[in-house]
């Protein structure tokens, strides 16, 4: 039993895709943006944790419209239960989504939150005591694969293999900047059968504790992310594919 505990807690700690390490300074990044239309992902998941492979599901709930947007995740795995449920919301402005309030339960772990203040234009953590200036685009661990996704619709063409997008991401207790590098096109087999996708990747960065993030957006199904896999070292991996969409 305390084996598996073990197990579960590093499943929650990489779906939270690790700790950031602090950037004060960052650049506002005002893009175009095309938000995909509201929907509820239900997803496939496999891990590989300390040598043992474990299978469960995913789930998003996806709202955006009326200058709002609501997306909420969870996660759980056979035998442990849920792992995660994270959930941001906020507003759209000219950036696309801002965040004004995230919040994360791990399993067997106390709540955090994460508030962006507009009117005082800071963004702070209930875990830690960092804060750090809102300037304009910056997102949350939930909020930007949507943001991602969002750009990638309004780019069209623009977004092709070579091309990086980097955002201003807050973490646990702590920001940095993530970026985002357009790889190649793909096929993906999913629960909507084969699709063509763009595999956009976010590196660790060298001598951090960090995940890497692979997504697969498809072009045909809104942008959707169509699969999903965090990468920590060399054996632990955790991979959701989407198994169906449902819009709303």
């Amino acid at each position: 039993m305390n084996n598996i505990r073990h197990i579960g807690a590093a499943l929650a700690l990489t779906f939270a895709l690790g700790g950031a390490s602090a950037q004060p300074a960052h650049q506002a990044v005002k893009r175009a943006f095309e938000l995909p239309p509201s929907a509820d992902l239900a997803y496939d998941l496999a891990a590989r944790q300390k040598g043992l492979a474990l299978k469960g599901d995913a789930t998003v709930s996806w709202r955006a419209g009326d200058g709002k947007y609501d997306v909420r995740f969870e996660s759980r795995v056979a035998i442990l239960g849920t792992l995660l449920d994270n959930r941001s919301q906020g507003v759209i402005d000219t950036y696309g989504l801002a965040p004004t309030e995230f919040s994360e339960k791990r399993m067997r772990k106390d709540p955090t939150s994460i508030t962006f203040d507009r009117a005082a234009r800071t963004m702070r953590f209930s875990e830690g005591e960092k804060t750090y200036p809102l300037k304009g685009g910056e997102q949350d661990r939930v909020s930007v694969t949507w943001q991602l996704a969002a750009v990638a619709r309004a780019a069209g063409d623009k977004f092709k293999p070579g091309t990086e997008w980097p955002f201003f991401v807050a973490g646990r207790s702590s920001a940095e900047t993530w970026t985002f590098k357009v790889v190649r096109n793909e096929k993906v087999k999913t629960g909507l059968g084969e699709v063509d996708a763009i595999l956009v990747t976010r590196a660790a960065l060298k001598g951090s504790r960090d995940q890497s993030v692979d997504v697969w957006l498809a072009p045909a199904h809104e942008y959707y992310p169509v699969k999903i896999r965090f990468t920590e070292g060399d054996k632990e991996t955790i991979e959701q594919t989407l198994k169906s969409v449902t819009k709303s």
